[in-house]
């Protein structure tokens, strides 16, 4: 993995910006590195953009699917100035071929995967019908991927690569791994909340996905009813500026979120539901709050701002209903709580 961040996140990629000199040389790498995994990816032209995606597929035993993304372009450079992206996204970048690795050397039983490494995710191409998520979205119909109606879980990837938190923290908070969209789709929290802590090094927790906008390639998915997992670490100081660099990563940690991800490809897959029912108007406020107080507890008593989100989420969640929904009156306390938590561990 390291290797391959490192080349991704060189002079010669230049920032991997779409059509430029460094754009295709990351394309040209990531492509090899899935074909040396054991994956035949095909390259898919997203429209007049001058990216393109790759897509493998690992035909399972059925005809319905698992998805696992990442995109791989990056800001490309300002003047002589360009912008690495080790976090953003070439740390998940590196994984997905880990994972692909992995599938492709024992496949998993039951349904088959699609790896999925988009480009275009960055401005100007974000949240337009180019962006390489949603074009491959609108598309699949057209010789890649698979329909989206058989497609049972898109897991997505974004901003894995960095600790939670500055050194000298507990390790129970730099390990973790936010999960958002579980609480989408039936029977997947209780999938992630089973495997959460299950492989050293990474400690995945569930939020709600409405906390934050919708800021990676999960949206295409999402807008279309199609069940999602995002994982994150969200935003640290470092994002989208020259400083996200290789040796800001924690590769323990993406080692952990490798093998962990596998492992919840592979559940997916063997899952024993003809299909899986994505829940359009669910809300689980009270994975949000439980992941916070989970975080903030260990430092409520060095922080005077953690003693108080953590009196504040005790409060919230003695208001969620059986469900786990917060009335809609207080829907935006935690995403202040979040909000505050990216900020103050970033």
């Amino acid at each position: 993995m390291k290797t391959l961040v490192e080349e991704l996140c060189s002079e010669a990629c230049a920032g991997r910006k779409p059509g430029t000199p460094g754009g295709l040389r990351a394309r040209e790498l990531v492509r090899d590195a899935l074909r040396a995994a054991g994956t035949d990816p095909v390259e898919q032209a997203i429209g007049s953009t001058p990216g393109a995606n790759l897509v493998a597929t690992l035909p399972g035993e059925i005809d319905r699917w698992v998805v696992v993304a990442a995109h791989y372009d990056h800001l490309g450079s300002d003047g002589r100035t360009f912008f690495p992206g080790a976090d953003d996204n070439a740390a998940a970048v590196a994984i997905l071929v880990e994972v692909a690795r992995g599938l492709a050397t024992k496949r998993a039983d039951g349904r088959g995967v699609i790896i999925a490494a988009f480009d275009a995710e960055e401005s100007p191409y974000f949240s337009t019908d180019q962006m390489g998520s949603q074009f491959f979205a609108k598309n699949v119909a057209k010789g890649v991927g698979a329909p989206l109606d058989r497609i049972d879980l898109m897991l997505c990837m974004d901003l894995v690569g960095h600790a939670l938190g500055p050194e000298g923290l507990p390790d129970t908070v730099r390990s973790s791994l936010f999960a958002l969209g579980a609480e989408r789709s039936a029977g997947t929290a209780a999938l992630v909340d089973e495997l959460a802590g299950t492989e050293e090094g990474v400690i995945v927790r569930r939020i709600d996905a409405e906390v934050i906008p919708p800021l990676s390639d999960y949206d295409a998915f999402w807008k279309r009813e199609v069940p999602f997992l995002f994982l994150t670490t969200g935003r640290s100081q470092r994002y989208h500026t020259p400083q996200d660099t290789p040796e800001h990563l924690d590769w323990r940690k993406m080692a952990g979120t490798a093998r962990w991800l596998e492992r919840m490809v592979r559940r997916a897959c063997a899952r024993p539901e003809d299909r899986v029912a994505f829940q359009r108007d669910t809300r689980d406020d009270r994975s949000t709050l439980q992941t916070f107080l989970e975080l903030v507890t260990p430092l409520a008593a060095l922080s005077s701002m953690a003693a108080q989100g953590q009196q504040t989420a005790r409060e919230l969640l003695a208001q969620c209903d059986a469900h786990g929904r917060l009335p809609d009156a207080l829907a935006g306390g935690p995403r202040a709580l979040v909000s505050a938590l990216e900020s103050g561990l970033g």
